[in-house]
């Protein structure tokens, strides 16, 4: 079976060869006999970080990053593409066959192929671990051997002749520590085999050259007691001891402390012969997790909610967490694994199940990686049955912790989860793997903001995360999600010259946000990507243009509206989003996005979607609030009637509604953005809402402007004359009302005609210009006789019951104020239906008063009380 991290057959047959261990080597179709390595610098760069990572997609980020590290030229990318087309050409050239093929674009970056042996570094990886395993089982022959070529494999220091960035520099870290690993392992191997005389030479030589391993000293100390050399293995300890004293002023450890103590004493048990190679059927206990993160904080709760669930998981059942990407998943699992490692006695194994992002294991392939790592020599050609046979063999009787990391489908767990009493498994991934019998679910969220600041601490450093406020804000910013958090701290712990505040400042760009959060191998977007990668064709699509609402839940009508689908269709699209975690359930039939997702469904909208179908996709959904809201004004109007209350649907709402005029108006959808502002008219003007009306109204007005509807711009300028009045900025409210007076001759349009005369009315009524406030009714009043014209006949007649209690009296204003009850009525208006009544009696009490004077407080349209002074008070906004 296929055991490299890609089945075989995606990978065309390959003749190009490379070798990174030392200097760069390219070879061809010719094999050995030309090489093709890169002279330019900069080529072997980019070629060298996709070769470290070959079968990886490389971000565009990481490779400017790798080519010209915190200074790239502002053509940074424009040139790295002309690299890899370079390289396109020269592996083309190597390779006419299918180099050029090799070297894919794969969002976010690039992806060189390789098959397996092709790479020197892959080929001393698989004998490496070969050799590991072969030691731990006691096959001292095969492992010395395995180590032997592993080494051998080795030409110099990894791409000595390569400038180094943080990713290349970090592989050389690594892959130098496993290179010595190697080699120690290959002397531990040699020294059981009892090849003691013929190592003492090389041991001197590498004792030499890695002063401070004490690994290397203990191997020669041991190799020259059993050669009879007792003096000099204790001066291979003096000197050991002084270099270690004088240069980091601490002792050996202690096994080579006992070491020490034993040749001095001269134990002839250091002589004994070592054991036979054992093949046991079953591996012994082993542990293979990756080690907890020192810095790992927070989630207290659901950790010991985890270790609890683990601690007394029956056979049959296993633990699953799951979450959006970037929530922290795989660290929560190995600490979890950690801590319990005391309840499974018998070792816990660690397997990525989705190594390459896109390109999950097969159950063989996982199967075999699992054995592998517990030991358990697996044939190349064992098949399925074979490998669930050796799988159910290791686990019999046994008591083992699997922790099976971003887990893709049931298929996939199914064959890897204990079947027996004593084992169990811990899954993380993205999607709850709902169709296995016995799990028990975890779901994470992002963190709590106090979590959210100590993780950044502890990554950033104390002195970095001194200034608290920055630090909140950077954690909002990263929507408290942890990988983002991480990535956001390590970001500052590397660039000592930034404070908080100044990353704080990057980070509110809100289309740069994504690309600030990558620091080394830790890529938010590419995290991101992998999710929205594994969803259906239709759900991107909905991913993408559901990221059109306005911040903040949504409603399923708005999603279905955006979609352009019924209701039905629609649920089992963004159901499906919130399964694979790109979307979040916030309540019943409500969905909302965490705010980095939605950063990258509009970065996918922008690159994927035609300007046509978006501009269509926000219509809709104006068009739908819209209708929306004129429902919910029509009930708030007549009374709520059957289903939700009005006033309840416009409070949760609203936020939503402003920014959907905003939207309108920003995409130059003119008449939604009126007919929105229109629809929310009666809720602002009766709740108060001054800052939504005047923001709402404002857009809409010019929008009606830009389209050349007159009869909006009145409608508008009317209502924004209204606004000012409340708030006392007479001039204004003139200036506006006038305004609407003209429009709406212009437009034909007598309702709003009437009513911008009677917001000019009740302004000379406040001046006490009664006679003029009477030359502006008269017409108004002509101009709505109409039946179609009520709502704007009831504005005038509450005028004109307003200028007769300053005039006429207290009877000729309760005739107005009676035919305004006839009119409301009629309207089924409730809230204008109140008014009149109150009016009335408060006519009827003046009238039966001796000294029929009009109150000195009074209604002067529906909920809007005013001293009554000839000249009011200016009032703040």
């Amino acid at each position: 079976m296929a055991t490299a991290d890609r089945p075989a057959a995606e990978v065309p047959e390959q003749s190009l060869t490379f070798g990174i261990l030392g200097p760069m080597e390219v070879r061809g179709e010719g094999g050995d006999r030309e090489s093709y390595t890169p002279r330019a610098a900069k080529l072997r760069v980019v070629l060298a970080a996709l070769l470290v990572r070959a079968n990886e997609v490389v971000s565009v980020e990481s490779l400017i990053d790798e080519l010209w590290r915190d200074d790239p030229p502002r053509t940074a990318t424009t040139t790295l593409q002309v690299y890899i087309s370079q390289l396109r050409k020269l592996l083309h050239s190597a390779a006419p066959s299918h180099g050029r093929e090799a070297l894919l674009t794969r969002q976010p970056g690039y992806l060189l192929r390789l098959a397996p042996g092709r790479l020197d570094l892959t080929a001393f990886e698989e004998l490496h671990e070969r050799g590991r395993q072969a030691l731990e089982q006691g096959d001292f022959a095969a492992a010395a051997d395995l180590q032997r070529r592993a080494v051998a494999l080795w030409r110099g220091p990894l791409l000595s002749d390569t400038p180094h960035g943080p990713l290349l520099e970090a592989a050389a870290v690594r892959l130098g520590e496993a290179g010595v690993a190697a080699l120690e392992q290959r002397i531990r191997a040699d020294l059981h085999l009892g090849r003691h005389r013929e190592l003492i030479a090389e041991l001197q030589s590498v004792a030499a050259e890695h002063p401070l391993r004490e690994e290397f000293h203990g191997h020669l100390m041991l190799a020259l007691f059993r050669a009879g050399r007792q003096a000099e293995a204790l001066q291979a300890f003096a000197r050991l001891r002084r270099t270690l004293v004088d240069e980091l002023a601490i002792e050996p450890g202690p096994p080579l402390q006992r070491l020490h103590q034993r040749i001095l004493a001269g134990d002839r048990e250091l002589f004994a012969a070592s054991p036979a190679p054992v093949r046991a059927a079953a591996p012994r206990p082993v542990t293979a997790l990756p080690a907890a993160l020192p810095d790992f904080t927070g989630r207290i709760a659901q950790l010991a909610h985890v270790e609890g669930l683990l601690r007394e998981a029956p056979a049959g059942t296993c633990v699953a967490l799951a979450g959006k990407p970037g929530v922290g998943k795989t660290a929560l699992a190995v600490e979890a694994a950690h801590r319990v490692a005391d309840a499974f006695p018998d070792g816990s194994l660690f397997l990525d199940l989705e190594p390459l992002a896109g390109r999950p294991l097969s159950a063989p392939e996982a199967l075999a990686r699992l054995l592998r790592r517990a030991g358990v020599r697996v044939a190349e050609d064992d098949g399925p049955e074979e490998l669930q046979d050796a799988f159910g063999r290791l686990l019999a009787g046994r008591r083992m912790l699997l922790v099976l990391d971003n887990a893709t489908s049931e298929a996939q767990l199914r064959p890897l989860l204990p079947a027996t009493d004593g084992s169990t498994a811990l899954v993380t991934g993205r999607r709850l793997p709902a169709g296995l019998g016995g799990v028990r679910a975890v779901v994470l969220d992002a963190l709590e903001p106090e979590e959210s600041r100590r993780l950044f601490e502890a990554t950033a450093g104390a002195g970095q995360a001194a200034d608290a406020g920055a630090v909140a804000e950077i954690a909002e910013l990263c929507g408290h999600l942890p990988l983002a958090v991480r990535v956001a701290a390590g970001r500052l712990g590397a660039r000592p010259h930034w404070s908080a505040a100044s990353l704080a400042a990057r980070l509110r760009d809100e289309g740069a946000r994504l690309g600030e959060l990558r620091v080394g191998d830790l890529d938010v977007r590419a995290a991101l990507l992998a999710a929205y990668a594994d969803a259906t064709a239709d759900e991107q699509r909905a991913f993408r243009l559901l990221a059109l609402a306005p911040t903040g839940p949504f409603g399923l009508p708005t999603a279905a509206a955006l979609l352009g689908r019924s209701e039905g269709q629609t649920g089992h699209l963004v159901e499906g989003l919130v399964d694979g975690r790109l979307l979040e359930a916030a309540g019943e039939g409500r969905y909302a996005f965490h705010e980095l997702l939605r950063m990258l469904a509009l970065e996918r909208l922008a690159a994927e979607e035609q300007a046509a179908d978006v501009r269509a996709a926000t219509l809709r959904m104006c068009e739908a609030y819209a209708a929306a809201a004129e429902s919910a004004d029509a009930r708030l109007t007549r009374g709520p009637g059957a289903g939700e209350d009005p006033r309840a649907w416009f409070a949760r709402e609203l936020p939503a509604l402003v920014k959907a005029v905003r939207t309108a108006y920003d995409a130059g959808l003119w008449a939604p953005t009126t007919r929105l502002a229109g629809a929310v008219s009666g809720y602002l003007e009766s709740h108060a809402a001054w800052a939504e009306w005047e923001t709402t109204h404002t857009l809409a007005l010019d929008a009606a402007r830009q389209a050349g509807d007159r009869a909006g711009q009145a409608r508008m300028a009317r209502s924004l004359g209204d606004l000012a009045w409340q708030h006392r900025r007479l001039p204004v409210a003139r200036d506006f009302y006038g305004r609407a007076r003209e429009a709406a001759e212009a437009a034909g349009d007598r309702q709003e005609y009437a009513r911008a005369l009677v917001g000019l009315a009740e302004l000379d009524v406040d001046r006490g210009e009664l006679s003029s406030a009477a030359a502006l009714l008269e017409p108004a009043l002509a101009a709505v006789a109409a039946p179609a014209h009520a709502r704007a006949r009831f504005d005038v007649l509450r005028a004109l019951g307003l200028l007769a209690l300053e005039s006429a009296g207290p009877a000729e204003a309760g005739r107005h104020f009676g035919q305004c009850l006839e009119v409301a009525v009629e309207l089924e208006d409730r809230r204008l239906e109140g008014y009149a009544r109150r009016s009335l009696r408060m006519t009827d009490s003046l009238r039966a008063s001796s000294r029929p004077e009009p109150p000195h407080h009074l209604e002067v349209r529906p909920g809007i009380w005013r001293l009554r002074t000839p000249e009011p008070l200016a009032l703040p906004v």
